[in-house]
C-alpha cells in the first residue's frame, strides 16, 4: 500500500479544492502522443479529476482511470457524466500497485505525476502490473518529478531515474526522455522528466 503520508497530503489538497493540476486540457506531451496513435484502450494511472481520461475518451478511446483518492474518483465520474463520456471513461478507486480489478490488453498507458510518489518496492509492483496489462508495442508515457543529484536536507523524495530505468528495462524499451524542471505555485523548482517507454514484443 502507498504511504499514508502521501495519501493524506493529496487528500488535503483535494479537500481544500486546491489541486494545481486541475486544468482543462492534459499536457502537450499527452495530446501529441495521443494524436499519433489510433484510438484503442487506454489506462490513466493516478488519473486525478480525469482530465486526460476525458480528453482521450472524447477522441474515441475507451479509458480506465485509477486513483486512490475517493474524492478525485467521485469528481471524475461526475465530469464524465456531464461530458456525456461515462460509457467511454470508467474511473476506479484503487492503488496503481494492485490493479487486479483490471484486465488488459491496453494500447496506451499514461502516468502524469503518480509513480514518482512510490517507493522502490511499490514501483516494482507497479511495473509488474504494467507488464501484465500492456499489449506488445503499447506506449507507456510517464511524467515524474525526479530526485535532485545534490539534494538538500529539505528536498522531497521523488523518483530516482536510475532505479526507474533499471526496473523498466525488463519488458520495456525507453524510446525518448525529455528532462526539465517543474514549479508549482511559489515553491522552488525541481527536476522532472517525460519518459516514452514502449512495451516489448
Amino acid at each position: 500500500p502507498l504511504s499514508m503520508s502521501n495519501f493524506d497530503r493529496l487528500q488535503q489538497l483535494y479537500e481544500a479544492g486546491a489541486v494545481p493540476w486541475d486544468r482543462p486540457a492534459p499536457p502537450p506531451e499527452v495530446t501529441a502522443s495521443a494524436a499519433a496513435l489510433p484510438a484503442g484502450r487506454a489506462l490513466d494511472l493516478g488519473c486525478g479529476l480525469g482530465r486526460a481520461s476525458l480528453y482521450l475518451a472524447a477522441l474515441g478511446w475507451t479509458v480506465d482511470g485509477v486513483d486512490f483518492i475517493p474524492q478525485a474518483i467521485a469528481e471524475a465520474r461526475v465530469r464524465a457524466a456531464q461530458a456525456g463520456l461515462a460509457a467511454q471513461a470508467a474511473f476506479h478507486q484503487g492503488s496503481v500497485t494492485d490493479l487486479g480489478f483490471l484486465s488488459g490488453p491496453y494500447d496506451f498507458a499514461l502516468d502524469v505525476g503518480c509513480a514518482h510518489g512510490l517507493g522502490e518496492s511499490d514501483l516494482r509492483a507497479y511495473h509488474r502490473e504494467m507488464l501484465r496489462l500492456l499489449k506488445a508495442g503499447a506506449l507507456y508515457l510517464l511524467f515524474a518529478h525526479l530526485n535532485d543529484a545534490h539534494p538538500g536536507p529539505e528536498a522531497p523524495r521523488w523518483l530516482d531515474e536510475a532505479t526507474l530505468r533499471q526496473i523498466f528495462a525488463a519488458g520495456f524499451t525507453l524510446e525518448r526522455v525529455e528532462h526539465g524542471t517543474t514549479q508549482v505555485n511559489d515553491q522552488a523548482p525541481w527536476a522532472s522528466g517525460w519518459f516514452w517507454f514502449r512495451r516489448d514484443p
